[in-house]
């Protein structure tokens, strides 16, 4: 017997097994009206209603619904409702500029724009067929309750996702991940992360980031509870783990930071022990911290530090390294020294190192394909893998290490950043001659975008001015930090 795999397939075993368990507390910070703590039944009915509503809006299967918003249960719950209806949600990174927003919005066909009210303002401008400000009205339009959803015909090869990332052009191209990869991706880094119904998960990564790894349908599936955080702040992800019991996280390099440099003062201010001491497993990505860093998490937070690496057109988990076995009797600036390196193939994915030293990955957490880019994915995935962009080993123990990148993408705080779409943004200048844009390394962000620019002759042109006008045509992590 062979059952389509779909998203739903998580949330409807939460409401079967766990239906009166807390499902998600939202955040309670919010300008639109925070759904508060709701419980799987709540979780699913409010799945069930978002599709109803798309039903009574004409929105057909296979089309478009885009949401630009900090996390929240809502944007958590459209993951199920939306996708799981048989529409494709593309989920928009809210640091996004109204100009970027407009090309995604056009590019996907979205026929559905909901946004945040924080971003009303800013994308004021950004027309959609139905354009939405989350919210209660907004809640009232999207969600039929006590109406049935038209069935939809389960295809785990359909489209579930279509998530925008920066890569080797000046545009962002669209991943398109299926179910099947969605799938197969949550449960095997649930499965290798032992994730259980004994689990509290902080999201501390943006639900916008691949789906927030996958993780989340995880911790649906095994009706674990959600703790929903909007704005990353050190000192408020402390406290969150005190107050919920918070016993798993993910997140870029910079949230680990953060929570270290509030973690140095928390004792002295709070008069209590870091909480989370040998309960939270914390898993990074984004960009190999300093070995030093991995170190502190087991020394300072007393938590364990899991590394993973893969991209969004990876669903996104590939490799895994978390300490084993073989690691217990080491220090832990010895066992720092293992994690660091990018980890060892999760179960299902086959790995390789192309002659010139390119990563290559296959398995059924490959995308489909970039969306309406053909040649884009022929680029891509060729010779039965998926060629990663990044450069790297696969050492003795067949553990990845990455070593540099052979596309032009910068990695800043978790986020991806093309050098070309950056260097297209400020050759705008009509002051500006030449330019070319880098990474520099660095201890907190990872990589700090850094312009060479050549201004034309007489030109009082400023660094600060052309930071400035770059941030009128890109998101702000975007710009050069240095020119």
């Amino acid at each position: 017997m062979k059952v389509a795999l779909t998203v739903n397939d998580f949330l409807r075993r939460a409401e079967l097994v766990y239906p009166d368990r807390i499902a998600i507390v939202d955040e309670p910070d919010q300008p639109a009206e925070s759904w508060g703590t709701i419980t799987y039944r709540e979780m699913a009915e409010r799945a069930r209603a978002m599709a109803a509503g798309l039903d009574a809006l004409g929105i057909g299967v296979g089309e478009r619904v885009a949401m630009v918003s900090h996390n929240s249960a809502r944007l958590l719950t459209a993951l199920f409702g939306v996708s799981g209806s048989g529409r494709v949600l593309v989920p928009i990174n809210f640091r996004l500029v109204a100009e970027e927003v407009k090309y995604i919005v056009a590019h996907s066909g979205a026929r559905v724009l909901l946004i945040d009210p924080e971003l009303a303002d800013a994308m004021a401008d950004v027309e959609c067929e139905h354009k939405l400000i989350i919210g209660a009205d907004a809640d009232a339009t999207m969600m039929r309750f006590g109406v049935e959803p038209q069935p939809w015909e389960a295809d785990e090869d359909a489209t579930a996702t279509i998530n925008y990332t920066s890569g080797t052009t000046a545009r962002p191209t669209g991943v398109q991940l299926t179910h099947r990869n969605l799938w197969l991706n949550a449960s095997i880094f649930g499965w290798h992360m032992g994730v259980s119904d004994r689990d509290v998960y902080l999201h501390t990564l943006p639900h916008f980031h691949c789906n927030g790894w996958g993780m989340l349908y995880a911790v649906t599936g095994m009706g674990a509870e959600h703790v929903i955080i909007r704005k990353i702040d050190g000192a408020e992800i402390l406290r969150r783990v005190e107050e919920h019991g918070v016993t798993l996280m993910c997140g870029a390099p910079a949230v680990l930071n953060m929570v270290l440099d509030a973690a140095a003062t928390w004792e002295a201010d709070t008069g209590r022990p870091i909480p989370g001491r040998g309960r939270v497993r914390i898993v990074v990505a984004g960009a190999p911290p300093p070995t030093r860093t991995i170190e502190r998490t087991e020394t300072e937070l007393g938590w364990e530090f899991v590394q993973i690496y893969g991209l969004t057109e990876t669903t996104p988990v590939i490799t895994m390294n978390r300490s084993r076995s073989e690691y217990d009797d080491l220090t832990p600036a010895e066992r720092a020294a293992k994690l660091s390196r990018a980890g060892a193939p999760v179960v299902g994915c086959t790995m390789d190192v192309s002659n010139d030293g390119e990563i290559m990955a296959r398995g059924n957490m490959v995308m489909a394909g970039y969306w309406e880019q053909p040649d884009q994915t022929d680029a891509a995935i060729h010779d039965g893998f998926f060629h990663t962009g990044d450069g790297g080993i696969i050492d003795d123990d067949n553990y990845v290490t990455i070593s540099d990148r052979k596309k032009d993408v910068i990695i800043t705080g978790g986020e991806n950043v093309s050098s070309i779409e950056v260097e297209d943004a400020i050759f705008q200048h009509p002051e500006v001659t030449e330019v070319a844009v880098i990474g520099i390394p660095d201890e907190k962000w990872g990589e700090l975008v850094t312009a060479l620019v050549v201004t034309s002759p007489g030109s009082s042109l400023t660094e600060v001015d052309l930071i400035a006008f770059t941030k009128t045509k890109l998101a702000g992590y975007k710009c050069p930090k240095r020119i």
